[in-house]
């Protein structure tokens, strides 16, 4: 009962860090489920893609009207990556061997081969945010817009790997390659998650992937509540402060999990 407590308490706080970084719910939810719920990293994945989905499907809604969301971009970046995600749930997580490699003294299983694989992005997109370019405010700059359709295929792999929303590599993304505000990529990012997330979803419900609705549904709402609270919260947060901080998010629990795995 006590890891229940812990385990809906960390979904409230994975739903504030999505409301607040636009990112990093999945950082937080794949962790919880397989920690603390004690669920295998592929069930684990697929209940991820539908919280995060879900909670960033709200946050979008709220932040509609603010003007910060980039639609056009949004859109040549979604569909490549829903397309990824898709048929990466559907056809490659299935395909997977496991275990992966065999040795004499070490045997590398499909679960932590996942889960080493999602630390080792979080820490290249820890990274690229710490150490990125200053933050734009409006500035005019022509958009590549191969470049933002190949990075959103690339995102929808990882994404469909991991069950990660991808906000922890879109938010970086969208800054650094487009030339948004960390503020624009923030909002951004929740309406590209929510699409892709819940499409990815769909691929595991296809593939018959048997769901505890009643959990799932009740852990999502709670990660809702945590959404509308960060996404308050983000409007009193410096926007050079917010990026950084995001960045360090995503280093201390890409730290986290490689211990947790190699101890």
């Amino acid at each position: 009962m006590n890891h229940d407590i812990l385990g809906y308490f960390l979904g409230l706080l994975m739903g504030l860090t999505l409301g607040i970084f636009g990112g990093g719910g999945s950082i937080l939810t794949v962790p919880i489920f397989v920690y603390v719920f004690q669920l295998n990293p592929v069930l684990a994945t697929a209940y991820s893609l539908f919280v995060v989905g879900s909670a960033a499907f709200t946050g979008t809604l709220i932040r509609w009207r603010s003007g910060l969301i980039k639609l056009k971009i949004a859109i040549f970046f979604a569909i490549p990556s829903v397309l990824a995600v898709y048929l990466t749930r559907r056809v490659i997580i299935a395909q997977l061997p496991d275990p992966l490699l065999e040795l004499s003294s070490f045997t590398l299983t499909k679960d932590l081969a996942l889960m080493l694989f999602f630390a080792l992005v979080m820490l290249i997109a820890a990274f690229s945010m710490i150490r990125g370019r200053k933050d734009r405010k409006e500035e005019k700059k022509k958009v590549n817009w191969p470049l933002v359709i190949l990075d959103g295929l690339v995102v929808g792999v990882i994404t469909g790997l991991v069950g990660a929303g991808g906000g922890f590599l879109i938010v970086p993304a969208l800054v650094i390659m487009v030339g948004l505000s960390i503020k624009q990529a923030v909002a951004t990012s929740l309406f590209i998650i929510s699409v892709k997330s819940l499409i990815g979803f769909t691929g595991d419900i296809g593939a018959g992937v048997a769901m505890d609705w009643a959990f799932l549904l009740s852990f999502t709402a709670i990660a809702i509540a945590g959404m509308v609270i960060g996404i308050w919260w983000s409007k009193m947060i410096d926007a050079s402060k917010l990026k950084k901080g995001f960045g360090y998010f995503v280093l201390i629990m890409a730290v986290f999990i490689i211990l947790l795995e190699i101890t």
